[in-house]
């Protein structure tokens, strides 16, 4: 449907129809603002449902810092936001909060290991270390090879996929307007501030320029290409996961890591494996080294994986930043917010995302400092927050 005689302009266009800008939008709607979204394929059919749906800030941090304060709190935010999801959606997501085995296979994992345990005990986080002979209890289907383990209680898991389905729902629940097949030609601005989008729409019925008050830029890998046609400079560039799901897995308790390859339980039998981190450009391809590198690794972790139904291979594109982190938050135009460069996090970081996306829009500050995530740290000059991202194993 395009905007046209007698039809009100939406006071906010996102820009991305993942899970950050669905997310963004459903908070922005409840408090009756009109919220449209524009993506350029099918609403979350990119990295939002490419991932494994992991919601864990301790399994993806050495050293806690602030960055991880961040991702600690999103997490925190997860019960209560999928609770509301659901109730408005009606469908389930598959929330799961047995938590994380971090497996050592050999010495330098096995060193690895210690180092994080240390260092997040001494930071007062829950982790427990467990023998060899425990992590087995825990979880039989594991390799013989495992040296120890960490078991991390309060890292949790989801079905992304279906959060997506459900978070499309609850949106239209709340009266945002979707526009799927919408690529945005680019953004027009004049007096510093963004007056329309040019829409460009398979269907043509959309096509045009779209105006609004506020804008959302939260299209993933590709918000560095559209903040461009302002003549931006925003460093997000793709890195390719590809991932594997075999079916027939017997009942994996939890999700299990070693490395950077982990095996992830779904409903029905499956098991997600994965995955890799590859700077491709915009190349979605599955390929016969990505999948031979997450075949070893899931079968180092459990052999039974060689005996599994091979059911599905795919691969997304994470929206990496210079320095690994997020950009949250306005740059020099008045009307454009920030949100994208999640990385490795997005889906873990959505909850916080939104409310704080949403606090700037609605009341002009945030119950958390966004400095640190500022677009302008990659102005030429600026003393970027570099320190932040040292702890990320990512």
């Amino acid at each position: 449907m395009a905007f046209g005689k007698g039809t009100r302009s939406p006071d906010v266009i996102v820009i991305g129809g993942g899970l950050i800008g669905c997310a963004i939008a459903l908070r922005l709607a409840q408090q009756k603002l009109r919220v449209s979204i524009f993506d350029r394929g099918k609403p979350g059919s990119e990295a939002s449902s490419a991932g494994a749906g992991m919601i864990a800030p301790q399994g993806e941090t050495t050293q806690p810092d602030a960055f991880y304060e961040l991702c600690a709190m999103s997490r925190d935010l997860y019960a209560g936001f999928v609770e509301e999801v659901e109730e408005l959606s009606g469908c389930k997501v598959g929330f799961r909060r047995e938590g994380t085995l971090m497996v050592a296979l050999d010495e330098t994992q096995r060193d690895e290991l210690q180092k994080i345990y240390e260092a997040q005990a001494n930071a007062g986080l829950k982790v427990e270390r467990l023998s060899p002979e425990e992590t087995r209890r825990c979880a039989p289907q594991l390799s013989s090879e495992v040296r120890s383990a960490l078991f991390i209680p309060q890292d949790y898991w989801l079905d992304n996929v279906l959060l997506m389905q459900a978070l499309e729902q609850a949106c239209l629940r709340v009266g945002v307007s979707f526009y799927p097949d919408a690529r945005v030609g680019r953004l027009l601005a004049s007096k510093g501030r963004v007056e329309g989008t040019e829409i460009r729409a398979e269907s043509g019925s959309i096509s045009g320029y779209h105006t609004a008050g506020q804008f959302v830029l939260a299209a993933g890998a590709w918000s560095g290409e559209i903040a461009s046609t302002l003549g931006i400079s925003l460093p997000v560039k793709p890195c390719r996961g590809q991932m594997v799901e075999f079916g027939g897995a017997p009942d994996f308790p939890l999700v299990v890591r070693a490395g950077h390859h982990y095996l992830v339980p779904r409903s029905g039998g499956r098991i997600i494996a994965g995955s890799t981190m590859e700077y491709k450009g915009f190349e979605k391809a599955v390929t016969g080294e990505g999948l031979r590198s997450i075949l070893e690794g899931a079968v180092a972790i459990a052999p039974v994986v060689k005996d599994l139904r091979f059911r599905a291979a795919w691969s997304g594109l994470r929206p990496d930043t210079e320095d690994h982190l997020p950009i949250l938050g306005y740059g020099e135009i008045t009307n454009l917010v920030f949100a994208t460069g999640h990385f490795r996090n997005g889906i873990l970081l959505t909850p916080i995302t939104a409310q704080l996306i949403s606090e700037l829009i609605l009341k002009g500050s945030t119950s958390r400092p966004l400095e640190r995530y500022s677009p302008a740290r990659f102005r030429p000059g600026h003393p970027r927050c570099a320190s932040d991202a040292a702890g990320q194993r990512g």
